[in-house]
């Protein structure tokens, strides 16, 4: 399982940014920034931890091994590779935690991932999964969250609320240059709407970079600012970029959305987190042994076989 990373300490934060942009230094007050907002967030990031806790889960479904591997913290993809390859590990399927590809995201995942797997020996086969941003299991698991979000915003309203589907912002130019990232996200989107019944809802991209060039949109804050012109007074955000809590979410959604809803005279709701939903536990099971030509795993079965 490979995944971005996140510090789990503040004073990781300045390390952790160079490991995110390459070794090309952020300005300092900009670095100061993303530490404020950690520390509003409450300090360290859970993402290692919720990280873990799917693989734990994942393995447990399949009675096979699972290794993480991050990015840009902690296990580092490299520390994962020299662990499953002095376990003796052959062939291993390579799921990362991002549903739509990009190349600002799994593009880099599978550049890290190979040049580590160059390296090991013995030789380790690898069947890297490009994208799965319309698995069936995935628009179950992220329906489920969004139906019951909703249920529990409009009964407290009363009225229809309407529904803002996010997911990360990437540079215009990588959409440009024939990246499919927009367009799976926009059929992700989809997908849970018709999932979960929805009528009408809106497709926004958070989190643009703190870089001069241009980034996706539109951003969450105008779509908020075009419903609270509409008369609307509650909004639920429904990440669907995004499968566990992390600075975007629990910064960017939490703290900063519901900062900008209130100034709007909107309240801000969002769905809970994938984490380690049994659901979302289960399309990645079932993505894995469907590249290893397993049996279905279901709820209560597990996979039996030799370690792959």
């Amino acid at each position: 399982m490979l995944a971005h990373g996140a510090p789990e300490r503040l004073e990781d934060i300045p390390e952790f940014l160079l490991n995110v942009r390459e070794g090309r230094k952020l300005p300092e007050p900009a670095v100061q920034e993303i530490i404020r907002r950690y520390r509003v967030a409450g300090g360290g990031s859970p993402l290692r931890r919720l990280t873990e806790l799917q693989a734990e889960a994942l393995a447990k479904r399949l009675s096979r091994p699972v290794y993480v591997g991050m990015r840009n913290w902690k296990p580092f993809i490299a520390e994962a590779v020299k662990q499953l390859s002095g376990d003796g590990v052959e062939r291993v399927v390579a799921l990362c935690l991002a549903p739509q590809n990009s190349r600002t995201s799994i593009g880099l995942y599978q550049k890290y991932l190979l040049e580590a797997i160059a390296k090991a020996s013995p030789p380790v086969q690898v069947d890297f999964v490009s994208s799965w941003h319309d698995h069936p299991g995935l628009i179950a698991a992220f329906g489920e969250k969004v139906a019951a979000a909703l249920a529990g915003v409009q009964a407290k309203g009363g009225l229809p609320v309407p529904v803002i589907f996010t997911a990360h912002s990437v540079p215009a130019r990588t959409i440009a240059e024939g990246d499919p990232y927009e367009c799976q996200a926009q059929e992700t989107a989809a997908l849970v709407a018709r999932a979960v019944g929805l009528k009408t809802y809106r497709l926004a991209f958070q989190s643009q970079g703190m870089t001069a060039e241009p980034w996706i949109g539109p951003t969450v804050e105008s779509q908020i600012d075009e419903l609270a012109a509409s008369g609307h007074s509650h909004v639920l955000l429904a990440p669907i970029g995004f499968v566990a809590d992390h600075i975007e979410i629990l910064y960017d959604i939490d703290v900063a959305f519901r900062d900008f809803g209130r100034g709007k005279g909107v309240t801000v709701h969002r769905t809970e987190s994938l984490n380690d939903s049994p659901l979302f536990i289960q399309a990645l099971a079932d993505i894995v042994t469907q590249r290893v030509g397993l049996p279905a795993v279901s709820g209560q079965q597990k996979a039996e076989g030799s370690r792959q």
